[in-house]
């Protein structure tokens, strides 16, 4: 039982991948299930929210507020982002790309244009970056995305009607939601309720367990919505391909740069991890559903990223 625990501890992101992909699996083919999957799949989907909200409200306990500033990194991961989207706009734009080539060009943009994820600090953490850095950036981060989408989403779909100012305070509404409000709790509760605030923090990896339990759920979504897709086994193939390169890359970039800035892990997961939650909702909501199969494919190669990481951060010892 120990060495089993064990292997949970040191491989948690791949053994909640497997586990919600397994899950999904089992209830897809038992028809016996089929009552209580239709029952189940609203409630976890009404959960997950949630369970990000006590990540979020668990890690941001941890956080020195007076540490919450501006870096050199920030700025150069932001122009990184923003050249990738601009370019991929531009090749939809002069390339007249169409069909499910452009479905394909959307799904790179969705996981291109989507924000740094706000469970990215506790896998910072986790790595021995600053917790404080990686949460100034993901504030950052999504604001940049509220303005990029109204912007560009209307010139590679011409179907897309998307007013500027609603499309903004529509996305900044979920960011208040997903960040702020958990960040306020998290700063009243370190005022009034000193012991708790302490007591949570001394449980140093809660919020990464939590993680990988609604990471679990995510997984469990996300094949069911790609089985759900109907859409050709060619282009979802070509899909999953294209999201590993983007996140290979994604990685690559960000850990290039804070490299030169001091701060290798907390660019690579800046640019590499990203917020798919946000990058699949957004994709059906404003341009085509199948270009939600992007980020999803993205959430388990990230993952499977975060996992080899940390694999190499323990067996150095750090």
């Amino acid at each position: 039982m120990k060495r089993i625990i064990d292997f949970l501890k040191n491989w948690t992101l791949p053994s909640a991948i497997v586990g919600g992909a397994s899950i999904y699996y089992i209830f897809s083919m038992i028809s016996v299930l089929d009552d209580f999957s239709s029952v189940a799949s609203p409630v976890f989907d009404a959960v997950l929210p949630w369970f990000l909200f006590v990540i979020l409200f668990t890690t941001f306990l941890k956080i020195d507020y007076k540490k919450l500033r501006m870096a050199k990194w920030h700025l150069w991961i932001s122009v990184a982002q923003i050249s990738m989207v601009l370019v991929l706009v531009g090749c939809v734009l002069y390339f007249g790309i169409k069909g499910d080539d452009l479905v394909l060009m959307e799904c790179i943009i969705a996981c291109v244009i989507g924000p740094c994820a706000a469970a990215s600090s506790v896998v910072t953490a986790k790595l021995g970056g600053s917790l404080e850095s990686m949460t100034t950036y993901t504030f950052i981060s999504n604001v940049l995305t509220a303005v990029m989408i109204p912007l560009c989403f209307p010139l590679i779909d011409q179907q897309v009607e998307m007013a500027f100012g609603m499309a903004f305070l529509k996305i900044m509404w979920k960011v208040c939601v997903i960040l702020v409000v958990p960040m306020g709790l998290a700063y009243v509760v370190k005022l009034l309720l000193p012991r708790l605030q302490q007591w949570v923090a001394s449980k140093t990896d809660l919020s990464f367990y939590l993680w990988g339990c609604s990471l679990s759920i995510v997984t469990g979504i996300t094949f069911r919505n790609i089985m759900n897709s109907h859409a050709p086994l060619s282009l979802l193939a070509t899909i999953a391909v294209v999201s590993f390169v983007l996140c290979v890359i994604q990685f690559s970039v960000g850990r290039n740069i804070g490299r030169f800035l001091g701060s290798t892990v907390e660019g690579g997961q800046a640019l590499g991890q990203k917020n798919t939650a946000f990058a699949i909702w957004v994709s059906s909501a404003y341009i085509n559903p199948l270009a939600a199969v992007g980020p999803g494919c993205y959430i388990i190669w990230q993952n499977a990223i975060n996992s080899l990481e940390l694999y190499h951060h323990r067996k150095q010892g750090l």
